[in-house]
């Protein structure tokens, strides 16, 4: 009896866990599938919502007549959507590059020494993490304003190197190195940039990896901070580019969508090993 229980429990486990999976890759099948779907089709399913308002939306897993046209228009005849890809590749390439500047050191620093004062610091960090953005955006903007910031790309980068998530998931890694292998580069003569650089940052990949990753799926998906500081919509990230939605521009706007994902899809599938391994250092308890 409890053999039987043992073989059917795996199956309806995987089942159970299966089903969920589902549900949440399922919108991303719709926008596959209609974006290779041509504007009469999508007219006679989506006809309820740009009609009269009335009836429901049907829908079909595999178009009658499938075709590429929409992504033919958005990636040889849609000028402007290269222009607010390449604003997205600026900026998290920018912000990512100066999130490893700041802090990385900043978070090797919590973890490797000990000064009075450093937990407090480091509490204080956690506690400005977990502020919306919508408590800072008004300070924020104020500050830019007084820079002269507003409307440049800078009003992104600069608040966002500055941010002290990466920090934190850094901070995980880092404090998985046994202090007495520190101690023994130091009596072994190493300088402190030297023991940074060739035990800090390999032991500790892990937390600036998953860092790299949750950066990049942020910063990619951006789309608060653009509305709040930039008013020229050249230069807005791709996450902002949404054409204006009729039956005849819902493929179109679908083929845009997918083609936004495929790089957040790529750098979480690439880096989900380290993702995993940050997150269950950030629980870790000291």
């Amino acid at each position: 009896m409890k053999k039987a229980l043992q073989k059917t429990r795996k199956p309806i486990t995987a089942a159970f866990l299966l089903l969920p999976a589902l549900l949440i890759c399922f919108p991303v099948f719709l926008i596959l599938t209609g974006s290779v779907m041509d504007s009469i089709e999508l007219g006679q399913y989506l006809g309820p919502v740009f009609g009269s308002g009335e009836g429901f939306i049907r829908w079909k897993l595999m178009p009658d007549y499938p075709t590429f046209s929409n992504y033919g228009r958005l990636l040889f005849m849609t000028p402007a959507f290269f222009v607010l890809f390449w604003n997205s590749i600026k900026l998290v390439v920018c912000i990512l590059a100066g999130q490893l500047l700041v802090g990385v050191p900043a978070a090797w620093a919590f973890a490797a020494y000990r000064v009075r004062g450093g937990r407090t610091l480091f509490a204080l960090y956690v506690v400005l993490m977990l502020l919306p953005f919508q408590v800072t955006m008004l300070s924020s903007y104020l500050v830019l304003d007084r820079l002269l910031l507003l409307d440049t790309h800078g009003a992104i980068i600069l608040p966002a190197v500055f941010s002290t998530f990466p920090i934190f998931l850094s901070y995980g890694g880092f404090r998985q190195i046994p202090e007495q292998l520190l101690e023994a580069a130091r009596i072994d003569g190493a300088g402190e940039f030297l023991i940074f650089i060739r035990i800090g940052l390999p032991l500790g990949k892990s937390g600036l990896l998953s860092a790299i990753v949750l950066g990049f799926l942020e910063y990619w998906n951006l789309m608060e901070q653009p509305l709040a500081f930039l008013s020229v919509k050249s230069l807005w990230p791709l996450s902002l580019y949404l054409p204006e939605i009729t039956w005849t521009q819902a493929g179109f706007a679908l083929c845009a969508s997918f083609i936004t994902l495929i790089p957040a899809a790529f750098v979480f599938v690439m880096g989900q090993d380290y993702l995993e391994q940050g997150i269950i250092y950030s629980g870790l308890k000291e």
